[in-house]
């Protein structure tokens, strides 16, 4: 299993994986979008074959209040059923977390999970530290409230 850095040539396959597993869905200008904004927050997982098995679409918050400090955001993860408790997730969220400390010194990173989704729950709070900052109701397009997590980054 290879974790790199995603490429434009690598936006269909972050697509198809994303279309296969989650009902939220993006455009392909918006992935294009944080692709060129943030280059380097967003890696792929690829097998063996190449194919795009997993990946994390990231961004940092571009609204800041002044004074308040730089944080990251993870927009998307997921990784194709075949492949998962493989530590794959982990791995590109780790990867990400470093590149928003390292490069634009985020103080930390946010993302939204489905209450409802244990599995990923259980990763960022269990796994990789998160601790839920609040709940927002109603925040899915199908009425699901999502929990808005946290974890501070050290550089």
């Amino acid at each position: 299993m290879n974790i790199r850095l995603a490429k434009a040539s690598d936006l269909l396959g972050m697509q198809a994986c994303n279309l296969n597993n989650l009902p939220e869905n993006y455009t392909l200008p918006y992935y294009l979008f944080h692709a060129l904004t943030w280059p380097q927050l967003s890696y792929v997982a690829e097998d063996h074959k190449g194919r795009i098995v997993g990946y994390i679409l990231a961004k940092m918050d571009d609204e800041v209040e002044e004074g308040m400090p730089q944080h990251g955001h993870v927009t998307s993860i997921s990784v194709l059923r075949s492949y998962r408790r493989l530590g794959i997730a982990k791995k590109l969220m780790i990867q990400s977390q470093e590149a928003m400390a390292g490069i634009y010194k985020a103080a930390y990173v946010s993302l939204h999970v489905r209450q409802s989704n244990r599995a990923a729950i259980g990763l960022y709070r269990d796994t990789l530290g998160f601790t839920l900052e609040k709940i927002e109701a109603k925040y899915y397009n199908d009425g699901e409230d999502a929990y808005a997590m946290r974890l501070t980054l050290n550089d």
